[in-house]
């Protein structure tokens, strides 16, 4: 077993990971680390979202870039503004003491802000392709004197059709810079790019593993954005011992439910991108020893983390794809103990968790929210059950004494009630909930889909049925009413199969197969 001492790490470096919480790397960690650091050749990485290829590529390039440059040395280039974020807000984490600056570029923040970033001198940026060369062209961001460029995610910037603008920022850096292409897929145009733009390269590929949750509990309640905090105190709150992980899709995110968590009452903290090493080990540490028994969040803090016996990881926010919904919930049920995993989705979500359930290939079933009846009843069952086993153990002294002196001048029922309302009060206020809107997804009825291929394509009904059956795992019988045009098709089915569908046709636009989308109302045939 490879360990992160063997692949030739600084030892500042391999102390951040220790305060990080990582025990051992993973395969593509492995692999990558000690031939990035060797200097000799470029990296092709095949490796599946959650796999720690963020680690892979910036460690090395942490190591090797020398520190108050006052230029850009390296340019990680991803396709959203999201895994923008994610990686500098992890590459930022892993610096260690090296004095380096990591700023990420995206469209929809401030260019101003970026401008004064940009102009204070950064060693790595980390962006989405439109907003660099947005850049390049301000002459505001220099390449050519970088040392290192990876692509990330290489065939998500493919499918959503930034390949022209990749090439156009290739041509823009020095040919002797390091090249580092990372994706789940390879595509052809992905490797022609790199025949055309990348030295002697290397590739690496991590097999895809078999999904497995078998030991967790999957529910999902639907439930609208505003009565997510009242549905996430309900479910801690009818749990007798909950010890959990929630997962929220950004620092501020995680700040705010950690923060009124607190306010309500509860033992919580938050884990974001954003804290020192220290307040990162000193708050893991309190939830190890279960001084807090809840954590809240985001992906990127929470890779690394080792912490056994979860009954339950929530998502507050629905994760944006299979793998980290799988790399999440595969935190509960471990040590053959059965963990619950619940996701919280608004129903315009519903397309999105019906694909994560088909890739992942797992059952997450719909449940009811507690109502408050139920969460108070449990409560008072528990207060119960409490106050026999004190009565088992025998009460102390002093407490039997004050016992029988307010028993001389008061009724048994009047004291007991006044004791528990004294102990209990706040516990069993019904006026701390709050009502939950009802939200549903209507699951009846068909949907009418438009398929932008017709006969001129070749299309036939038969091929775009085996299409929608093999790709999108939905049996022959669901598939109904197919129109075949000249230069477009329409075809039905039921709602949840009509959703499968178009998210998988989302996730693969631009690719071989034609783009689906929900036919218009009153589409001329």
């Amino acid at each position: 077993m490879d360990s992160f001492e063997s692949l030739g790490l600084s030892e500042d470096i391999l102390k951040t990971l220790k305060r990080k919480g990582y025990e051992e790397p993973t395969p593509i960690q492995a692999m990558t680390i000690p031939v990035i650091l060797a200097g000799e050749k470029d990296i092709i990485g095949q490796a599946q979202t959650g796999t720690g290829k963020t680690a892979a590529f910036g460690l090395p390039i942490i190591e090797l870039l020398p520190e108050n440059r006052g230029n850009v040395q390296a340019l990680v280039l991803t396709p959203t503004r999201e895994l923008a974020i994610q990686v500098a807000e992890e590459v930022n984490s892993l610096k260690g003491k090296k004095k380096l600056s990591i700023v990420p570029i995206y469209g929809g923040q401030s260019i101003d802000m970026q401008l004064r970033s940009l102009k204070k001198g950064v060693d790595i940026v980390v962006g989405t392709p439109g907003r660099i060369i947005d850049h390049l062209n301000r002459r505001t961001l220099r390449l050519e004197g970088i040392s290192f460029l990876v692509l990330d995610e290489a065939d998500e910037m493919l499918n959503m059709g930034f390949i022209d603008e990749v090439k156009e920022i290739l041509e823009k850096t020095n040919p002797d810079k390091r090249t580092m292409l990372f994706s789940a897929t390879m595509p052809k145009e992905i490797m022609r790019i790199a025949e055309k733009y990348m030295g002697e390269y290397e590739v690496m590929g991590v097999q895809k593993g078999e999904l497995t949750v078998s030991l967790t509990d999957q529910i999902y309640f639907e439930v609208s954005n505003a009565d997510k905090f009242e549905a996430l105190c309900r479910i801690i709150d009818i749990e007798e011992a909950f010890y959990g992980l929630i997962f929220c899709r950004t620092k501020i995110d995680a700040e705010t439910v950690a923060g009124h968590l607190i306010d309500r009452g509860y033992d919580a903290d938050a884990l974001h991108g954003d804290l020192s090493q220290g307040q990162r080990e000193k708050i893991l540490n309190k939830f190890k020893k279960r001084q807090i028994n809840i954590l809240v969040a985001t992906d990127v803090a929470a890779r690394g983390i080792d912490v056994h016996d979860l009954t339950h990881v929530i998502n507050y926010a629905l994760p944006q794809d299979p793998e980290s919904y799988v790399h999440r919930i595969g935190r509960t049920g471990r040590a053959g103990k059965e963990g619950t995993a619940i996701t919280f989705i608004t129903p315009v979500e519903y397309r999105k968790l019906q694909y994560i359930k088909q890739t992942a290939k797992t059952d997450i079933r719909k449940a009811t929210l507690p109502k408050v009846e139920d969460v108070i009843n449990t409560k008072k069952q528990r207060i119960k059950a409490e106050l026999a086993e004190l009565v088992q153990e025998g009460p102390g002294e002093t407490y039997l004494k004050m016992a029988g002196e307010l028993l001389a001048d008061n009724a048994p029922e009047e004291i007991l009630a006044a004791v528990l309302q004294y102990g209990f009060q706040d516990e069993l206020d019904e006026k701390k909930y709050t009502e939950i809107e009802d939200v549903a997804v209507d699951f009846k009825g068909k949907t009418r889909l438009f398929v932008a291929k017709g006969k001129k394509d070749g299309l036939t009904p038969g091929k775009l049925a085996a299409f929608i059956k093999d790709k999108c795992g939905i049996r022959e019988e669901k598939i109904k009413q197919i129109q075949i045009l000249e230069k477009f098709s329409f075809v039905t089915l039921p709602f949840q199969e009509a959703e499968l569908v178009l998210e998988h046709s989302r996730k693969t636009k631009k690719g071989r197969w034609p783009l689906i989308t929900k036919a218009k109302e009153g589409r001329k045939k």
